[in-house]
C-alpha cells in the first residue's frame, strides 16, 4: 500500500505545478536562444565564415531557422503527454496527435526553402512533398478538433477504489517513463551530432524529421500496451477495451507512416486519426446507449 501511495506522491512531485512553470519558462527561453542561434550559423554561413563538411539543408535560408525553436517546443510536448497519460487513453492520444502535427508543421518549414518555382520543376518531388504536408496538416487539425470534441463528451465517472488503482499505476508507468525518454533524448541528439562531426557522409540516411520520435512513438506503443494489459484488472467492459486497443492501433499507424515518404507518409497519418475518431464515436454511442438503458 506503501508504495501505491508512493506513486501519487512521486507523480505529484514531479509534475508539480511549479516544475511544469519551471519548465515551460525555460523551454520558451531555449526555444527563442535556439533561434536566435539558428539564424546567426545561417548569415555566417552565407558569409562564408565557416564551412560544413556537408550539404546543411537547415542552413540554406531563414525560414528554417524555424525548425528549431520548433524542435524545442516538441519536447516539451513529449513532457506533456508524459503528464497526461494517467488522465485517460483518450487525453493521452489527442496528446500524440497534437505531437505529430507539430512534426508535421516543423517539416513544413524545413521544406518551404526546397520549394522550385520554375515551370519545369512545378511538379518537382520537394514541391509535391510540401504540398501533401500542407494539406494533410489542414486535414489533420480539423480531426484532432473533431475528436476533441467527441473526448469532451465522454461520461465522468466517480473514481471507485478499483479506479484510483488503476490511475495510480499508470502513474506508476509515467514515472518509469520520464527518465527514459530523457535518455533516448540526449542519445539520439549524441548520436546525430556524432554523425555530423565523424560521418557526415551518411547523414543523408538518417531522417532529422524523425530523430528520437521513432523510438518515443515506439517506447509509447509498448507503455500503452502494458496500460492496457493493466486494465483487464481493473475493467471487464468490452467497449472500452476495444476502444483502448483501437488507439493503441492508431499509434502504430503513426509510428508505421516515419518509414513512408511522400503521399503515403501523410494518408497513413491522416487514416490514423481518422480510425480513432470513429473508434470514438463508436464507443460514445455504446455509453450513451448503456446510459439511457441504465435510466430506463
Amino acid at each position: 500500500m506503501g508504495i501505491k501511495l508512493n506513486f501519487d506522491l512521486w507523480f505529484a512531485t514531479v509534475f508539480s505545478d511549479r516544475n511544469q512553470k519551471t519548465i515551460e519558462s525555460l523551454i520558451l527561453r531555449l526555444s527563442v536562444v535556439g533561434f536566435i542561434i539558428h539564424l546567426l550559423l545561417i548569415y555566417a554561413k552565407r558569409l562564408q565564415l565557416f564551412h560544413s563538411p556537408f550539404e546543411a539543408q537547415l542552413l540554406a535560408d531563414p525560414i528554417s531557422a524555424i525548425y528549431t525553436p520548433f524542435s524545442i517546443i516538441l519536447i516539451y510536448e513529449v513532457y506533456l503527454l508524459v503528464f497526461y497519460l494517467p488522465r485517460s487513453f483518450t487525453t493521452s492520444v489527442s496528446k500524440q496527435f497534437e505531437i505529430i502535427s507539430l512534426i508535421i508543421i516543423r517539416k513544413i518549414f524545413a521544406d518551404i526553402p526546397k520549394l522550385k518555382l520554375s515551370e519545369t520543376d512545378i511538379y518537382s518531388g520537394e514541391n509535391l512533398q510540401l504540398l501533401y504536408d500542407l494539406l494533410g496538416i489542414l486535414v489533420i487539425f480539423l480531426l484532432i478538433y473533431l475528436f476533441n470534441q467527441k473526448r469532451k463528451r465522454l461520461p465522468q465517472r466517480n473514481l471507485s477504489d478499483r479506479l484510483k488503482l488503476f490511475v495510480r499505476a499508470k502513474k506508476g508507468v509515467s514515472l518509469a517513463l520520464l527518465p527514459i525518454f530523457i535518455i533516448m533524448l540526449m542519445y539520439s541528439l549524441s548520436e546525430w551530432l556524432w554523425y555530423v562531426f565523424n560521418a557526415p557522409e551518411n547523414l543523408n540516411q538518417i531522417n532529422i524529421n524523425y530523430i528520437f520520435y521513432t523510438d518515443f512513438f515506439t517506447l509509447l506503443i509498448l507503455a500503452d500496451v502494458l496500460i492496457l494489459l493493466i486494465s483487464f484488472r481493473y475493467t471487464e467492459r468490452y467497449s472500452q477495451l476495444i476502444r483502448n486497443t483501437g488507439f493503441i492501433i492508431s499509434a502504430i499507424l503513426i509510428r508505421l507512416s516515419f518509414n513512408t515518404t511522400g503521399l503515403f507518409n501523410i494518408l497513413l497519418i491522416v487514416f490514423s486519426v481518422i480510425f480513432s475518431l470513429i473508434i470514438l464515436r463508436i464507443y460514445l454511442a455504446i455509453e450513451e446507449e448503456d446510459t439511457d438503458e441504465t435510466t430506463e
